[in-house]
């Protein structure tokens, strides 16, 4: 995995620098519904729509990698009837938009521990990551049943394991080979960091890859985010100096 520093950054037809890879924390789901009086299950189902426009923008605007936080491993704490609305509309989409995806030339890629899941959701994700494995435009990349700590923490374990078996010298461990067993470590280096909703924080995800990405909190509730909202946070990032701690 190359260093936060290595990122390139392309640049648009019409001037806009546009960044690499995207990551999106969707918060707002119960405050929209709550707004309009609906039971929480109808701003998950709303938030779903924001994600089919993001993804179907991101493709568009040139973004190589889009990370959607999905469902958290802290998400478990919530009410069990959310979670099988959350699980149900999870199986809903991934048999419904295939199809669309693979017109749109998406490539699909798991992070976190996904494969504690249902056995007929992990069977899905797996049918539906063979079936777009050869497009080559965008990679969305779904963090499901995923924590940044426990990515970090599956990662020391791993070098760990390499170093008690003589595999790898403690001289080697750094943050190269840190990030080389990420979850991430296929994917080009983190840029830009939205959440929506207002709140501002990064309640454990992508703890390690966010420490030179741009940050940007905004107060759209997920379900109204739309295209014009992934490009004004673009044009945001675009106005800020990256200097990686130079001067």
């Amino acid at each position: 995995m190359s260093s936060a520093s290595a990122s390139p950054i392309e640049s648009s037809g019409d001037g806009v620098t546009v960044p690499r890879h995207v990551a999106i924390i969707m918060d707002g789901n119960g405050r929209w519904a709550k707004k309009r009086l609906l039971p929480h299950v109808a701003g998950h189902r709303a938030g779903m729509e924001a994600v089919r426009r993001t993804i179907k923008a991101a493709g568009e605007i040139g973004i190589e990698a889009l990370t959607l936080y999905a469902f958290s491993s802290e998400n478990w704490r919530r009410p069990e009837a959310e979670i099988a609305d959350l699980m149900g509309l999870l199986r809903f989409y991934l048999r419904r938009e295939i199809a669309e995806l693979e017109r749109n030339d998406v490539r699909l890629e798991l992070i976190g521990d996904w494969r504690a899941l249902d056995a007929d959701i992990v069977a899905d994700l797996n049918a539906a990551r063979e079936t777009l494995a050869k497009n080559r435009g965008l990679t969305l990349v779904l963090a499901l049943n995923y924590g940044a700590q426990d990515e970090i923490a599956r990662a020391v374990r791993a070098l760990a394991a390499e170093a008690k078996d003589g595999m790898l010298d403690l001289a080697a461990i750094d943050p190269s080979a840190i990030g080389a067993r990420l979850d991430t470590a296929t994917l080009p280096p983190l840029d830009l960091v939205i959440r929506t909703s207002g709140e501002q924080r990064l309640s454990n995800f992508l703890l390690w890859q966010a420490a030179y990405a741009e940050l940007l909190f905004v107060d759209t509730l997920w379900p109204d985010f739309d295209r014009a909202s992934l490009e004004d946070a673009i044009a945001s990032f675009g106005r800020r100096e990256r200097r990686y701690g130079g001067r």
